[in-house]
């Protein structure tokens, strides 16, 4: 019977202290990996990607940004005409468009300051405030967030540098200029 609690014993103990011993081991081996990894991952993306294979990499967040620009538009339209004490976007809308125009390139101001410093949390929430400042633009002006965004889709897959010279030739031809330049 002494030989069995010995085996029984000698059986339970190392096996006890065994995975004690793996197990923090384990942790800190586990825990270091994934935060490693996951800065590779952002840097890699961040520095290998062009601009716009980010985009189609963030298509997910594409409609939810779309849907965040609707719904601040609508908001900005309801105020339209609302009482200006008591709505920042009422206030700008009745100053009239020189004075919305004039905010908006303030904002645009500040947004590039901000880029050029290289100071990217004040970038972000500087391009929030263009954002806004354009869409209160829109709402003054009478455009729509849906036609903005069918001008995008229109030139989507257009290489820039074409859809310039084509303005370019419009405009060299509706002034009946012998350049496609644009002065």
């Amino acid at each position: 019977m002494a030989k069995s609690i010995k085996k029984a014993s000698a059986k339970v103990a190392p096996a006890a202290e065994k995975p004690a011993a793996k197990k923090p081991a384990a942790k800190k081996a586990t825990a270091k990996k994934p935060a490693t990894k996951k800065l590779t991952i952002k840097k890699s993306v961040r520095a290998l990607l062009p601009a716009n294979l980010m985009l189609g990499a963030m298509a997910t967040a594409e409609n939810s940004g779309v849907q965040v620009l609707d719904r601040l538009f609508a908001t900005i339209a309801g105020r339209k005409g609302a009482d200006p004490s008591v709505s920042h976007s009422a206030r700008l809308l009745s100053r009239g468009t020189g004075k919305v125009a004039q905010k908006f390139g303030e904002e645009a101001v500040e947004c590039l300051i901000e880029a050029v410093a290289g100071n990217r949390t004040a970038l972000i929430a500087e391009s929030a405030d263009v954002l806004y400042h354009l869409l209160v633009l829109w709402v003054d002006a009478g455009v729509l967030p849906h036609e903005v965004w069918g001008e995008l889709e229109r030139r989507q897959g257009v290489s820039g540098i074409a859809e310039k010279a084509a303005r370019a030739q419009k405009l060299s031809m509706a002034f009946g200029l012998a350049t496609n330049k644009i002065p």
